[in-house]
């Protein structure tokens, strides 16, 4: 099988004092940082999801506002693939789904941020396209929510979103044991 790791909006504006900020986006951004050094190393594709507000309504990416840089832990290398993307699924409108098609991808490592937003959307749609999907839990972050004046803590948004995942779509694991299986 072809692996990937698809990075998808680890940027600063959920990172402290950021627009959405989340919870832990630093260790999140690191174990992200080791996976991301594990693909490099063994020449494996690393495509970045940069998310870029407009783009949807104009296609076209215009300067990137500093709060919406990709973090330098996980920052793209030159030569590496960056696709803007202006909705929650990383595959609407950016050419996704036909990149991995061309490079013979059948199989994804997810990461990014939010766990129960661009990340959930993003392994169903892969999983629904017939990529083998593993996210990487701690390699991801989520943000607290409310809803019906219930409040529903990050951590539990976080484990919630992997949950469903792993019930019906993806596996689940941890950066380091997704690196041991590459050596594997």
């Amino acid at each position: 099988m072809n692996v990937a790791l698809l990075s998808i909006d680890i940027q600063m504006n959920y990172f402290p004092g950021g627009s959405l900020e989340l919870e832990r986006p630093l260790e999140a951004a690191r174990a992200a940082a080791r996976l991301i050094a594990a693909f490099r190393e063994r020449g494996l594709p690393v495509v970045h999801i940069h998310h870029v507000s407009g783009v949807e309504k104009t296609g076209i990416v215009s300067p990137i506002p500093e709060k919406s840089r990709i973090h330098e832990l996980v920052a793209p290398l030159p030569g590496e693939i960056v696709l803007p993307k202006g909705h929650i699924n990383s595959f609407r409108g950016t050419g996704l789904e036909a990149l991995l098609r061309a490079r013979m991808v059948d199989r994804l490592v997810v990461m990014g941020m939010m766990t129960n937003m661009c990340v959930e959307a993003a392994a169903r749609q892969a999983v629904d396209l017939g990529f083998d999907c593993t996210v990487a839990a701690d390699a991801c972050a989520a943000r607290a929510w409310s809803w019906g004046g219930r409040a529903v803590d990050a951590a539990d948004a976080h484990a919630a979103a992997l949950a469903a995942i792993e019930f019906g779509y993806a596996k689940v694991r941890l950066a380091d044991e997704i690196v041991a299986s590459l050596e594997g």
